[in-house]
């Protein structure tokens, strides 16, 4: 197995620890440094003050300070974090300064730049044009790279839409987001109630699981970021209000809540409206033996089998069906599809199979196009 350095620079508005499991791509730069150094790759973290992903240096490159200056004191359990996706903006331009002084200090040849944030990160990789830059975990649509890894072939052809183009590029492929089995125990039994797990915005589809279980007449808990304040039996936020007596708000779940709530529930409804490019929030059930109950559209049709994990549903009347016939799931095969699947062992060598195909490129490059259609390969190389 071949052995590289990474270079992963991390978010403007967080630390790297497990508080901030609200933002999904800390979550993702967490756990792919774990990856990669149980693979023994060298692995060079840039981030803010505190750390908990496992590299063989982290690197400061804001301060605590600093984000108090660009977001304020933002309660980042009940409240949307308050970062814009602008490049423009001065803690975009700050951090991706000081990241490519700290990697050109370090980085040797064949080195690889990992970014997350999409353009808000292209000034890095402009800065720092002689090494691969790999968008690698993509789940928005302002790419940049020559490299990229996509969450799912949904949002990848979405975002080529989006961008009015119908070519396919070799060096784009799609790898699943990824967990840790451990943070999700799994139990056979379950307990009567529904869990929706969620931002509390319209398009998450909260008012649609607060209908299903009303009709259904069984319990909703709810946790999530993004309410306002609670009336009586109504949760209010700024976009969508839900109420009823069945229906519970818990706040912001941390790891082990969530681990928990998913294990007991009788099922997770992931009711996004809109084409999610992936949902993390459909798999993590998963592992705990639970099904899910979600929409036909994004990555879902990819990621949750009907019939299997969960089922599928396009309308209200679809959704109460699923309800009624989840005893025709079975949890043990529920976990064993999210871990053959999703688990951070399995995901890891898909990513180790990727650089290493990158790596060719190096030398005599990679057979990846046809040239002008006809059964003759035109072997690219970025650097020929």
């Amino acid at each position: 197995m071949q052995k590289f350095r990474f270079h992963v620079v991390s978010l403007p508005h967080t630390q790297t620890t497990s508080e901030y499991n609200a933002c999904a791509y800390t979550m993702k730069v967490i756990k792919f440094c774990k990856m990669m150094k149980s693979l023994g790759h060298e692995v060079y973290l840039y981030s803010s003050e505190d750390n908990e992903a496992p590299c063989d240096e982290h690197i400061q490159v804001v301060s605590k300070k600093e984000q108090s200056k660009w977001f304020g004191e933002n309660q980042n359990k009940s409240q949307f974090f308050k970062v814009d996706y602008d490049p423009n903006k001065e803690y975009w331009q700050t951090m991706n300064r000081r990241a490519i002084k700290e990697i050109r200090k370090r980085a040797k040849k064949k080195d690889f730049i990992c970014l997350i944030a999409g353009l808000c990160q292209k000034q890095i990789a402009d800065g720092l044009p002689e090494f691969m830059n790999v968008e690698f975990g993509i789940g928005y649509t302002g790419v940049f790279s020559k490299y990229k890894i996509y969450e799912s072939y949904a949002h990848m052809h979405y975002v080529s839409g989006t961008l009015h183009d119908d070519n396919g590029y070799s060096f784009d492929t799609v790898i699943p987001n990824y967990f840790d089995p451990q943070d999700f125990p799994y139990k056979d039994k379950k307990e009567d109630f529904y869990l929706f797990i969620g931002r509390m915005i319209e398009r998450k589809g909260p008012a649609i699981a607060a209908e299903v279980t009303r009709q259904i007449g069984a319990k909703l808990v709810m946790v999530g970021q993004g309410v306002d304040k609670k009336e009586g039996n109504k949760i209010i936020a700024k976009e969508v209000t839900v109420e009823g007596d069945h229906i519970i708000h818990m706040g912001h779940a941390d790891i082990k809540m969530r681990g928990e709530l998913m294990s007991r529930a009788k099922a997770v409804f992931v009711f996004s409206t809109y084409l999610e490019p992936f949902g993390g929030t459909s798999i993590e059930p998963l592992f705990c033996g639970t099904p899910v109950i979600t929409t036909d559209w994004g990555a879902f049709p990819e990621n949750i089998p009907h019939g299997i994990a969960g089922y599928r549903s396009r309308t209200l009347g679809e959704a109460i069906w699923a309800t009624k016939n989840l005893d025709k799931l079975d949890p043990k095969t529920i976990r064993k599809y999210a871990i053959d699947n999703f688990s951070m062992d399995r995901i890891k060598y898909l990513y180790q199979a990727y650089f290493e195909q990158l790596n060719t490129l190096w030398d005599k490059g990679w057979y990846s196009k046809w040239d002008n259609g006809v059964s003759k390969y035109k072997r690219y190389s970025k650097y020929s």
